[in-house]
């Protein structure tokens, strides 16, 4: 049995999202997609297998559970990086699996020597440099003693990676910051070079550093948020596709949810709709009832409102969103019946509702309210 909703993924508009990516790319640095926290809510089990057959062949995790998830979704092998959590327990595991993953603490280090002993195999490793985010990575005055345990353990570590995260590349209140990470993280690659350490990739680009300082590509970029058709924040839209006389947003939201009418019933002008007194009806009113509702993924803060689209309208929530209901304000449509489609994000004839319009009515980001949708929402692919 389904949800009472339902995400649908567009190829065309990954396909599309791919292409304004890779036109982007520097020459020879490769493309690793991002699919932490359950591909931003799109879901690894469809969204991977679709990414693969418009010829993603990288993919990073933030854990060991989505490592394992990508492999299962998957019958052909893959790259695959681990950049947050994996237990001691599960090390092993990893290192069997062939998986890259970040070390940024020597614990990780000497284990990964024991263990890759231990399997007679290279534990494929990426060495974290601390650069100024202040959240993990390998501070700079252990940098050189990082490079000698490198040296003396070759034959256990493949070192695969020299990384870096930035602390907030998406604002120019930022930039300073990211500018002085950058030159900490050059002078990290040069140390390591000097030791005669030669990675395979140095990353450091998230998508906003992808496209606000290109030098930062080096020989791989990890792409999260920008490849599912949003940008890091309006800044960062506006700075690379906005300022034009007729800005259009070459980006395609990949995701679409949706749900449909509940009941549809008349309120009369001068009672309250819904718990408590939050709205009041000062007119004749049609309310649609939506099964959505903050249990799903729908904040309680779109209360009064959210917007959603109902037979090409936009329409407003009114009261107060319940842990399994909204309801719509659909006085101005005509002839709205139960089982009419509501499309909460994506289009519907000539509208839209983006993730990005729900910030607008709440404290949400993208990022926030992407990741929130359920797991047991089903996803489907809409192919070209």
């Amino acid at each position: 049995m389904d949800n009472t909703s339902h995400i649908e993924l567009s190829e065309s508009a990954l396909a599309n999202n791919f292409q304004y990516i890779r036109e982007r790319l520097a020459p020879g640095a490769r493309l690793s997609h991002v699919v932490k926290g359950n591909a931003y809510g799109h879901g690894i089990d469809p969204f991977v297998p679709l990414a693969h057959k418009l010829g993603a062949d990288h993919f990073s995790v933030f854990d060991v559970h989505e490592a394992e998830q990508v492999l299962k979704a998957l019958s052909e092998p893959v790259d695959i990086i681990i950049m947050g959590m994996v237990a001691q327990e599960q090390l092993e595991w990893v290192i069997q699996k062939n998986i890259g993953y970040f070390v940024f603490d020597s614990k990780r280090l000497e284990q990964s020597v024991l263990l890759a002993k231990k399997l007679k195999k290279k534990a494929k490793v990426h060495i974290e440099l601390e650069t100024g985010m202040n959240r993990s990575g390998f501070e700079m005055e252990n940098w050189p003693q990082i490079s000698r345990f490198l040296i003396e353990n070759a034959a256990y570590l493949d070192l695969q990676g020299l990384c870096t995260h930035f602390a907030g590349a998406e604002s120019i209140a930022n930039h300073l910051r990211v500018r002085q990470q950058i030159k900490n993280f050059r002078k990290g690659r040069a140390l390591f070079k000097n030791a005669n350490l030669k990675p395979k990739w140095s990353h450091a680009a998230c998508s906003a550093a992808f496209l606000r300082f290109p030098k930062t590509h080096f020989d791989l970029v990890r792409i999260g948020i920008l490849q599912y058709g949003f940008w890091p924040n309006m800044e960062t839209y506006i700075s690379i596709a906005g300022l034009e006389e007729n800005p259009v947003d070459p980006l395609q939201r990949v995701i679409n949810w949706k749900s449909r009418v509940m009941n549809v019933k008349k309120v009369h002008k001068g009672e309250y709709i819904g718990y408590g007194t939050s709205y009041l009806a000062t007119q004749e009113m049609t309310v649609a009832s939506v099964p959505v509702g903050y249990s799903h993924g729908f904040s309680r803060s779109l209360s009064n409102s959210g917007r959603a689209l109902v037979r090409g309208m936009r329409v407003g929530v009114v009261g107060v969103v319940n842990m399994n209901v909204m309801m719509l304000d659909v006085s101005h449509l005509d002839h709205v019946e139960i089982g009419d489609e509501v499309v909460l994000i994506g289009r519907q004839g000539d509208q839209e509702i983006s993730v990005s319009s729900f910030s607008e009515y709440s404290d949400q980001m993208n990022y926030e309210l992407l990741t929130r949708l359920p797991l047991d929402i089903k996803r489907r692919v809409k192919t070209i």
